[in-house]
This record gives structure tokens, sequence and C-alpha cells, in this order.
């Protein structure tokens, strides 16, 4: 496998630009166990392993249930979830998994229901930066579990 660059040394400028909007979202008014929901799933769907690992240890850091991480995956069959979670991670999926026809009213009126305009606002900034760094990753192979250090993931005792 050929080893890759390291984009986040290669151009800083860059990524210090997606830093700073990843934690202007977390300043917003949408929970901070909803946004990391958002952070798993989007990676899950995106085959990100780098992101995953990162989100999983964050969330676990910052106390969300180890059986609620292992079960974003089959959350529509979850009692797990909220009726706001769930319309957080159905956003969350139309946003990364865009259908032919966009997204649906029907989804669209879920996530209505439960988030004010604001915040749908800040949930779907929140599904397009997880993207962003998703594609980033999986371009660059960035190695699962590199950077914990780094970011204080070691603490999360997942190893």
């Amino acid at each position: 496998m050929t080893q890759r660059l390291d984009h986040m040394k290669q151009n800083p400028a860059l990524t210090q630009k997606l830093v700073e909007l990843t934690f202007a979202l977390k300043k917003g008014s949408v929970d901070e166990t909803i946004l990391s929901l958002v952070e798993i799933r989007a990676s899950q769907l995106n085959g990100c392993a780098f992101c995953l690992d990162m989100h999983v240890k964050q969330a676990k850091l910052h106390g969300e249930r180890e059986l609620r991480l292992y079960h974003v995956a089959i959350w529509r069959e979850s009692t797990l979830f909220s009726d706001r979670e769930r319309a957080a991670l159905e956003w969350t999926e139309a946003l990364t998994k865009i259908a032919p026809e966009g997204v649906s009213d029907e989804i669209y009126n879920d996530v209505r229901g439960q988030f004010s305009e604001d915040e749908i606002v800040q949930l779907t900034y929140q599904v397009m930066v997880i993207n962003a760094w998703n594609r980033a990753s999986i371009a660059f192979r960035s190695v699962p579990g590199s950077q914990d250090k780094a970011f204080g993931l070691d603490k999360a005792n997942l190893a």
C-alpha cells in the first residue's frame, strides 16, 4: 500500500480553517451528544476508520455510554435513542448518502419537528464538516489511533 502525504502538515492553513469551523459548531445550541452521534454515523457510512476511531473515543471521554456507541450503526432498531437523536441520525444519513431525488420532505419534516431552524442549519453544517474530514482522511489514508496522544484520546482506554 502506498504511503500517502499528511494533509494536515502539507497545508496547515486549510486544515486550520476546517478546525475553526469544527470548533465553531461545538459552540452552537445542538447538544454535544447529538453532534458526536452525527460524527460517528457519518464516519460509519463513509467507511472512515480514522474518524470513526477518533469520534468513538471522544464520545466515550464525554460520558457517552458504551452500549449506545455500539448501537449507532443500528439506531433504527435500537431503543437507546431519543426522537431528537433519531431525527439527527436520519438527517445525517440523508445528507451523507444523498439520494438522486435529494432529501425527502418526510425526512426534512422529521428534523424540523425536533430542531429549531438555527439548529437545523448547525446540524447540516456538522454533517458537512464531518464528511469533509472523512473524505480527507480516506483520501490520505490517515491511520486510526495515530493521533490519540496528541488529541488526548489515549485517556479513553479503548486501545
